[in-house]
């Protein structure tokens, strides 16, 4: 018995993970980041098109990384989490931390050249807006819906966005920005530090 109470705290990172079903998000995200890193080169390599060609794999490829994310924080042991002895939220935070950030480097590099305009940096912001509202939305909606809000707002801005970046369309049509936008950044941004706190701090909604 004393020999299972010590080791117990060991794996319970492990066992949150494995709760998580976590190889299969890092599959999913591996998979869009191979996607996106294809299409963003068949797009650009088309005679008629230039590096502008790659907006729809920088609005497309972060909502499916943020839905994977957000399918992902769903949980099998909802009851052992919110009755531990021990606060989850620094768990939540870190495993939203950490994922966020493999997405952003994986299709960060799936874009490479011209970071001025529809490269990594916008690649970026887009995969930390999307996964915050996602991430907020896990806690109103519960993980398995979680996707929906962003992925219909990601799909209503992509047909209605005015094609010159800047303006007041830069806050509301942040997703079709290219990257040096400061306006997107902020709305990005703050949509991150949003859902990040929202789900660090509630949890996804519990779903049965």
């Amino acid at each position: 018995m004393t020999t299972t109470v010590r080791t117990l705290p060991g794996r319970l990172p492990v066992l949150y993970l494995r709760s998580r079903a976590l190889p299969a998000t890092l599959a999913t995200l591996a998979g869009v980041a191979l996607l996106a890193a294809w299409a963003a080169d068949w797009l650009q390599s088309r005679p008629q098109f230039d590096h502008t060609a790659r907006v729809p794999v920088q609005v497309l490829a972060p909502l499916l990384a943020a839905a994977a994310i957000g399918t992902g924080l769903f949980s099998y042991t909802e009851e052992l989490d919110r009755t531990a002895v021990r606060p989850w939220w620094p768990r939540r935070l870190t495993y939203l931390l950490a994922l966020t950030a493999l997405a952003a480097g994986a299709l960060a590099l799936a874009v490479p050249g011209h970071p001025e305009q529809f490269g990594a940096p916008a690649m970026v912001r887009n995969v930390l807006g999307a996964t915050g509202a996602t991430a907020a939305a896990a806690t109103v909606l519960g993980a398995r819906a979680s996707w929906l809000p962003m992925t219909v707002y990601g799909g209503a801005v992509y047909l209605a966005a005015p094609r010159t970046p800047g303006g007041a369309a830069a806050y509301w049509a942040w997703p079709m920005q290219p990257g040096p936008q400061a306006a997107a950044w902020a709305v990005a941004g703050t949509a991150y530090v949003v859902g990040a706190a929202l789900l660090a701090l509630r949890g996804p909604r519990p779903e049965r």
